[in-house]
């Protein structure tokens, strides 16, 4: 059995360790200070503290590095949020010896950059909306504007939860649009790069689930890319109740959706991950 680290905390961990014992595995979890009487803790084999208080201690990677290293684990499962998409993370994983259980660094960055995601899905042959390249400016966004007078979605490259964007549906608000977007994408990730997106209005929310690896097989909706990565689309659901871009309701499968816009969803959202070598489970998002 090999030694895995999970750096995360709570109900996420909890499953992680479930999965691994029961796979016969030994756990390590990892914990702030405020956490030290969490579930996850006690649960695990062993226990490592980190320092700090709150959701930035489970964001240091050489901690988590250190950590995984002091207790000799194989892998190191960052389960979702914290850094499940860093590819910080992923890098420090491979220069340590370690297996990131998850998509490679490579994966991470394409997909973590909204610009190079898109221009991933137009090579995949995924259908896209008419956009404009990350670091636009103002004269740029007016020139996409024109072009789509019914409206623009400025955007943040970087992130996501909904921060970061604004609708734009006249030149004049353009730049105080820009300017709040910059500033929350700056706040939240680092990154005040922007993009304008065609404006998709009356649209719904669908979501593809995807599990993919170096070799699988199954039933359904899947693709194999030139990596050999094939992938598999395990079901949807519509994620159209929000409320400030931010998901209310999920509603699995999605309902009112014809057989061949259901198969054509998944099988686009399994070329994707398979045409970039993505490794694990996906969400890919469409605007239907």
């Amino acid at each position: 059995s090999a030694t895995v680290l999970v750096a995360n905390r709570g109900e996420i961990a909890l499953r992680i360790i479930r999965t691994a014992r029961e796979t016969g595995h030994r756990v390590v979890a990892v914990y702030a200070a405020d956490d030290a009487q969490s579930p996850h803790v006690s649960a695990a084999d062993e226990a490592v503290a980190l320092e700090g208080v709150g959701a930035q201690a489970y964001l240091d990677v050489d901690a988590i590095i250190d950590a995984a290293q002091r207790t000799g684990a194989t892998f190191i499962h960052p389960g979702y949020g914290f850094l499940s998409e860093e590819p910080r993370l992923a890098r420090a994983c491979a220069a340590a010896g370690l297996r990131f259980v998850g998509p490679s660094a490579e994966a991470l960055e394409t997909f973590g950059d909204k610009a190079s995601a898109r221009r991933a899905a137009i090579a995949a042959d995924v259908p896209v909306l008419d956009a404009t390249e990350s670091g636009v400016d103002e004269a740029q966004v007016a020139q996409l504007l024109a072009a789509h007078p019914s409206g623009v979605m400025i955007k943040a490259v970087a992130g996501g939860g909904g921060r970061g964007m604004r609708e734009v549906t006249s030149a004049d608000q353009i730049g105080d649009a820009m300017k709040t977007c910059a500033a929350e994408a700056l706040a939240g990730f680092g990154n005040a790069d922007l993009f304008a997106e065609e404006l998709c209005g009356s649209a719904r929310h669908i979501e593809v689930q995807i599990i993919s690896a170096e070799s699988a097989s199954g039933t359904g909706a899947s693709g194999t890319g030139a990596s050999g990565t094939t992938a598999l689309a395990l079901g949807d659901r519509d994620c159209s109740v929000q409320r400030r871009h931010q998901k209310l309701i999920e509603i699995a499968p999605a309902q009112h959706l014809s057989d061949e816009m259901r198969a054509g969803l998944h099988a686009c959202a399994a070329r994707l991950c398979a045409a970039n070598g993505y490794r694990g489970l996906a969400t890919v998002e469409f605007l239907v």
